[in-house]
């Protein structure tokens, strides 16, 4: 199965610049998705036999190919990068969330304060 960028196959001119570029920091729920998506590649590769020390094709180009090899271990590193990403912001939010909330009664009616 090949996979494209765009679905539509529109082709996409490159970027000169960032000016134009804009994005949201991603949530936990979205790293966890792409998380996902990288272990879902990796047992792909696993499970069709695609690991050896070959480059396979990709496409009906024969002259494009990608070492199996090489690609495991460019999604073992992005593996890494997101859980270390997912864990730093983990680390965040315990810091600012509590853990219990706190509140004082007033006991002045009851006579006990």
């Amino acid at each position: 199965m090949v996979r494209t960028a765009d679905p539509t196959g529109v082709e996409m001119s490159d970027l000169e610049d960032l000016s134009g570029v804009a994005g949201v920091e991603l949530s936990v729920e979205a790293i966890y998705g792409i998380l996902e998506q990288i272990d879902l590649d990796i047992l792909n590769l696993v499970r069709e036999g695609k690991l050896s020390a070959l480059k396979y094709a990709v496409g009906t180009d024969p002259k494009a190919s990608v070492d199996r090899g090489a690609n495991l271990k460019a999604l073992m590193l992005a593996r890494k990068q997101y859980e270390e990403l997912v864990q730093e912001k983990l680390k965040r939010q315990e810091l600012v969330e509590p853990g219990w909330e706190v509140s004082q009664g007033d006991c002045s009616r009851t006579g006990m304060g």
